[in-house]
């Protein structure tokens, strides 16, 4: 199974593994157009802070974060799956899986990011700021530059199981799914769910949405099995206590949907 997520905007900091080296990283294959963004971030944030803070969306406050991406080549590393905090990350908690659970994680789990393409929670980066939606003044759009690439490397690490696809919109534009491997690619919803004045009301909440997935990626982690396609994924939530409205595809090479209803976080 391959579990496919976004990044979160805020990272750790006290990193002290050794200094980025891109050819550790899993997914070898995209070492070129990786070292082809980090080029360009390290020299428009070397160069003129205030037009790194406008070409990458961050505000005064955030002036540190364009000193940092400066620095990535010298910076200290951790695992990725360290470096992405924040909600979804919280939820996850990868650090309280057990050896079995954490090395798991290390095989499904692939989060993308507008720098790296996409890593695996094992991988040794530091710290950056770059979201999927950035333009860079050479490179334009990352979500472009980074479609081919992936096209190239993820059906082959998709393997023939399953695709989990938690990813928001902007990360989602950088690798679709295709053929035969989008009919075993689930995507997921999660809707609040409340009563006003005795009728149902669903709608998506940013909050409840990052954490429920961090909760369901947790919770496959922990069950450790394996399912065989959607429809048996939708069923092993449910056995995990979700509940979860499962949608095949209306027509060949589209993915399924999961609609996963909470009512509270």
């Amino acid at each position: 199974m391959l579990v496919l997520l976004p990044p979160s905007e805020g990272k750790a900091t006290g990193a002290a593994g050794p200094a980025l080296d891109l050819e550790a990283l899993s997914l070898p294959a995209l070492t070129a157009p990786r070292e082809a963004v980090l080029e360009e971030l390290v020299e428009l944030c070397s160069a003129d802070a205030d037009k790194a803070r406008e070409v990458l969306g961050l505000g005064e406050g955030l002036r540190g974060e364009v000193a940092r991406n400066a620095a990535l080549r010298t910076a200290p590393t951790l695992p990725a799956g360290e470096v992405y905090t924040g909600v979804l990350y919280d939820a996850l908690d990868l650090a309280s899986l057990d050896a079995a659970e954490r090395e798991r994680a290390g095989r499904w789990l692939l989060v993308f990011s507008g720098l790296w393409g996409a890593v695996r929670t094992g991988d040794p980066i530091p710290p950056y700021r770059c979201s999927g939606t950035v333009r860079l003044p050479g490179l334009g759009s990352l979500a472009r530059h980074w479609r081919e690439p992936l096209a190239a490397v993820l059906p082959e690490a998709a393997g023939d199981g399953p695709v989990l696809d938690l990813r928001s919109a902007a990360y989602g534009a950088m690798w679709r799914p295709k053929g035969e491997l989008a009919e075993r690619t689930a995507t997921v919803r999660v809707l609040q769910s409340r009563v006003v004045g005795g009728v149902e009301k669903r709608s998506v909440v940013s909050h409840f949405n990052k954490a429920t997935k961090g909760r369901i990626v947790r919770a496959l982690l922990r069950a450790g099995e394996e399912p065989g396609g959607p429809a048996e994924l939708a069923g092993l939530l449910r056995e995990l206590g979700y509940a979860v409205e499962c949608e095949a595809p209306a027509k060949g090479g589209t993915p399924w949907r999961l609609d996963v209803v909470v009512t509270e976080v």
